[in-house]
């Protein structure tokens, strides 16, 4: 398996600000207001759950979900009102310590260079509005479902597709077995999107339902809203801001992002 951990930042001249932010908010939710997940109530009250979207009404009452004859409790407790806020919150919550810390590493060593790009105000709106998207794509494959869905997951999938699109030949540095490599994004995210869509794939075909689990429908709504935004935004912010990326082109005459 790949496992990415850093790109070739080495031009980078300064801080990605709403990726750091939003690197914080995720882990302020986590800690403080989850607990770690310590705080059951919040983290099932302020969760997605695709049934509550679809009606409209807070579930507060235990259900019941039943999977090859056995029946499993999926416990529920009061959210926000309205409750559509839950597609927000839950983009900032997640279901443990490697859950939080992998999505966090993808949007720190993605993140900044689709930031840099855009700029930091078209960049937060590009990254919530993936995650929206994101939700909506898991809740269309399952809309009763009374199973909550929570992480960042969805809208860094968008970062991941915008990354593909703007920087396709930037260098990802990753784990493969016991050596450290050194790819084109293409390569690495590639293999990442083809990933999601065999396992999606095989989760669809599962005729009974599964309790918990990858929220794949999620990841690849998140990628394509990602693609199809960042060559919108890229045809809209045609100056870019005046950044690395900007320098590098007056000096080599090239393009890093295409």
């Amino acid at each position: 398996m790949l496992f990415p951990i850093s790109d070739d930042d080495r031009a980078l001249s300064g801080p990605a600000y709403v990726t750091i932010g939003l690197i914080l908010a995720n882990l302020v939710v986590f800690f403080l207001l989850q607990q770690a997940g310590g705080n059951e109530a919040f983290t099932y009250g302020w969760s997605v759950i695709p049934s509550e979207i679809v009606t409209g009404t807070d579930l507060t009452a235990t259900e019941t979900v039943t999977v090859n004859g056995e029946s499993y409790p999926i416990p529920q407790a009061p959210g926000p009102v309205p409750i559509y806020l839950t597609i927000l919150s839950a983009m900032f919550m997640h279901g443990g310590y490697m859950h939080l810390f992998g999505n966090l590493l993808y949007l720190w060593i993605f993140g900044d260079n689709v930031e840099h790009r855009f700029g930091a105000l078209p960049f937060l709106g590009f990254y919530l509005a993936s995650g929206v998207v994101a939700t909506f794509a898991q809740i269309y494959l399952d809309p009763g479902s009374v199973i909550p869905n929570l992480g960042a997951s969805g809208a860094i999938s968008g970062v991941l597709g915008a990354y593909l699109v703007l920087f396709p030949r930037n260098r990802v540095h990753a784990i493969f077995l016991y050596f450290i490599v050194s790819i084109p994004a293409v390569v690495a995210i590639g293999l990442w999107i083809a990933f999601q869509f065999v396992n999606g794939l095989g989760s669809v075909m599962v005729a009974e339902e599964t309790v918990g689990g990858v929220a794949y429908g999620a990841h690849i709504g998140g990628f394509f809203a990602g693609v199809v935004l960042a060559f919108i935004l890229r045809g809209v912010i045609k100056q870019e801001k005046r950044n690395v990326f900007t320098h590098t082109e007056e000096k080599d005459r090239s393009r890093r992002y295409w």
